[in-house]
């Protein structure tokens, strides 16, 4: 049993005679490219375009992490809008790729930070 495994994994026709059938030769390929699509090119293409929509979304007075870790507001963005200008405190803003913002946290507004109180 295991030298026919082997056989077939080597696409090599068994030692027993019978050749086996050709078409099964390719179904294993092409089986294993449709899984690979499936559970991991299909993911990383979603979270790419939900990351770019992440990015395009940024605007002035957004509270956002970049890549680094660095908390800040957004001060600025450059009109090529490939740089982000992020104020991290009093009289200190730090310019920033676009693609090193990590994350957009959401500030909930003033009424409803006074109503949980």
């Amino acid at each position: 049993m295991l030298n026919t495994f082997f056989a077939l994994m080597l696409f090599a026709p068994p030692t027993g005679g019978q050749t086996p059938n050709q078409s099964w030769q390719l179904v294993f390929p092409v089986l294993m490219f449709v899984v690979f699509y499936l559970f991991v090119l299909l993911p990383q293409q979603k979270q790419k375009k939900s990351k770019e929509q992440l990015l395009d979304s940024i605007k002035r007075g957004d509270k956002v992490v970049t890549i680094g870790g660095i908390h800040g507001t957004v001060a600025g963005i450059e009109t090529d809008k490939k740089t982000v200008l992020v104020q991290v405190a009093d009289n200190v803003k730090i310019k920033f790729e676009r693609s090193a913002i990590a994350n957009i946290e959401k500030q909930e507004t003033g009424d409803k930070l006074a109503a949980k109180e």
